[in-house]
């Protein structure tokens, strides 16, 4: 299959370090991809650096052949949907006019929405089971439901590369894997960042491992999640086990009982 987005020697420094240094991958079309590794590895740097283009950024980052830099920030909307961490959940909005939002990039000026474009915004509706939520304000629902809307209003720009921010941040577990269940059956391609390392071995079939800013491991998740690597980027024990549910890798850690924290009795 041909690769849906081709990253090419992408590196990333503001003025007081570097962010990233030469990154490499691709994905391929309809796959879906998780970025994971420890707190500061460049995960969303990598994200942004994608979506946005950021200064001083070098490297080459193409979309179906397309060189995003060659294209203007409609022209990348029409092709790139973001979700990202921070959202503004006071948005006093009605969940159908936010989803509706999601079509602006291909709005002309002045532009109303075609029979083809609501019947697109049903479609999405249906999808991911918004049809009770649609007269509800934004700001009144909880986060699992918020997160729904937001991929609803992500995929209505018909993206061919949707981008995700921790996706599951701050979900309880049932959303956590309602959110990424539904990002598998999208049928698009799909890159991520994953905090937990099992969620993301489950829900993706490939994972961009992320150390200090540079990809240390790319690939499926069972052949490339091994204990000496993960136990050193994550600078804890690791034993590498398997999920019964479903035969995914799954990596099991522990606290060395060297370090435990000392517990103190107070009188």
């Amino acid at each position: 299959m041909a690769a849906s987005l081709q990253v090419s020697n992408l590196s990333w420094s503001t003025e007081q370090q570097q962010i990233l240094t030469d990154i490499s991958f691709e994905l391929i079309a309809n796959s879906v991809t998780a970025v994971v590794g420890p707190n500061g590895a460049g995960k969303t740097s990598l994200l942004r650096s994608i979506y946005l283009g950021l200064a001083n950024q070098t490297g080459q980052i193409k979309l179906d052949q397309v060189c995003l830099s060659l294209l203007n920030r409609q022209q990348i909307a029409q092709k790139i949907a973001v979700v990202t961490q921070q959202h503004d959940a006071v948005c006093h909005l009605k969940v159908i006019d936010l989803i509706k939002l999601g079509l602006l990039p291909h709005l002309k000026w002045f532009g109303f929405s075609s029979k083809n474009q609501m019947l697109h915004i049903d479609n999405i509706i249906q999808q991911l089971n918004l049809s009770a939520l649609l007269d509800k304000f934004f700001d009144q629902l909880s986060g699992g439901e918020q997160q729904r809307v937001l991929i609803g209003k992500a995929l209505a720009q018909k993206p061919r590369l949707l981008i995700l921010d921790e996706p599951t941040n701050h979900l309880d577990v049932h959303f956590q894997h309602q959110i990424l269940s539904l990002l598998t059956g999208l049928g698009i391609t799909v890159l991520m960042t994953v905090h937990d390392l099992n969620l993301a071995a489950q829900y993706s079939d490939n994972l961009l491992v992320m150390h200090q800013g540079k990809l240390v491991k790319c690939g499926k998740p069972g052949d490339i999640l091994d204990e000496a690597s993960i136990s050193n980027i994550f600078n804890l024990p690791v034993h590498k086990g398997v999920n019964p549910l479903d035969n995914s890798v799954h990596m099991f850690y522990h606290w060395p009982q060297q370090q435990q924290l000392q517990t103190h009795t107070y009188e």
